[in-house]
């Protein structure tokens, strides 16, 4: 017989890294809804709401606080049904993006996924630069990214829709998906193995709720119409939660994300454009800035219709933005280096001091 947590994708490696944990007295257990206070956990001993120790909670500052779909070692309490999170164990994969309130802090959404499904609605919202960013930031975590393109009811002209973001999509399945009209379906549900964890990905109102309703075959998530002055969605979800879904997968429905931020992006970035970084292998020098340089190979593509330049600015500018967190990510690592050695000096002033005290 299973144990609970094993539906849930606990597995031999999460069991081996959970050990000393085990030692300390604790209980694994996974977070499946994630709130700013408080998360839902999953354990042997059903669903606990637990916070995090003091220990945790001061080294988050630094270190980030646990996300849906992260292994944590905690503690229950008996009387009141709560628990106590202690640690995170390492994960596997993760989906991060910058903190809504700061350029360089690191902000984990979803953690430990096998699938991320890249959501974007064929309506009139359909953005291929958006869905660029999406993927760049999804290949970037580890998951397996594929492509889902919903409200295909909505488009007159789905499939030649569907082969042009394909293009912007090499190495990634793309699905063509409406929910009323019951198509694409089980070609989605293909791709959620049992014991696996997918995050559906994506901005606000592009249908993330309505997948995870169909396949789970209940109204659990609440959706609304799109808007029809900008055939934008509206904001559904207001936290992060983790579903198990009848077929045995696990499910991660996240709030809409409109920006994604770039930390440390720089392979999803080459995945997601391995076509203009293959051009850019073929410029006659080594240091071209793909503007005037004799023999750009970048250049000539565009002047020749084989680079869409739209394309091409927005390679460059999430390229600068990669470029620019790094600078601030340098200056935050040298002002902490500081930091740290002025309080060194201040330990040792006060003690040289108290030593001298002491001695008279």
């Amino acid at each position: 017989m299973l144990l609970l947590i094993e539906h849930y994708g606990w597995s031999d490696a999460m069991r081996a890294a959970f050990e000393p944990h085990g030692r300390a007295g604790h209980l694994p257990g996974r977070i499946i809804v994630q709130q700013r206070e408080a998360h839902a956990v999953i354990t042997d001993l059903g669903s606990l709401w637990a916070r995090l120790s003091g220990r945790l909670r001061h080294e988050a500052r630094e270190a980030g606080h646990p996300a849906a779909g992260d292994w944590v070692a905690l503690s229950a309490n008996a009387i009141d049904g709560t628990a106590t999170i202690h640690a995170i164990l390492p994960r596997r994969t993760a989906f991060v993006r910058r903190a809504a309130d700061s350029v360089q802090t690191l902000q984990v959404i979803a953690a430990n996924i096998d699938v991320a499904f890249v959501v974007t609605s064929m309506n009139a919202d359909l953005n291929p630069r958006r869905l660029e960013r999406f993927l760049a930031a999804a290949w970037q975590s580890g998951a397996r990214p594929v492509v889902v393109l919903t409200k295909a009811d909505l488009c007159e002209q789905p499939e030649t829709q569907a082969a042009q973001i394909a293009a912007l999509a090499p190495g990634c399945t793309v699905l063509v998906v409406s929910v009323r009209q019951g198509l694409g379906m089980t070609s989605l549900m293909e791709h959620i193995a049992p014991g696996e964890t997918c995050v559906l990905i994506g901005s606000s109102g592009v249908g993330k709720s309505t997948l995870v309703n169909a396949l789970l075959g209940d109204e659990r998530m609440a959706t609304q119409d799109i808007r029809a002055a900008d055939a934008r969605g509206r904001h559904t979800t207001s936290n992060r939660q983790l579903v198990l879904l009848p077929g045995g997968g696990l499910i991660l429905d996240t709030p809409g994300i409109r920006e994604v931020g770039l930390i440390d992006a720089d392979e999803g970035l080459s995945t997601v454009f391995g076509d203009i970084e293959d051009l850019a292998q073929n410029c006659r020098f080594r240091d071209c800035a793909h503007g005037s340089e004799p023999g750009c190979a970048v250049r000539r593509a565009l002047d020749g219709g084989l680079l869409d330049e739209d394309r091409w600015e927005h390679f460059q500018k999430l390229s600068q933005e990669l470029a620019a967190i790094g600078l601030t990510k340098d200056r935050i690592a040298q002002e902490v280096a500081r930091r740290r050695m002025a309080a060194l000096q201040r330990t040792y002033r006060s003690t040289k001091k108290d030593l001298r005290n002491h001695g008279s």
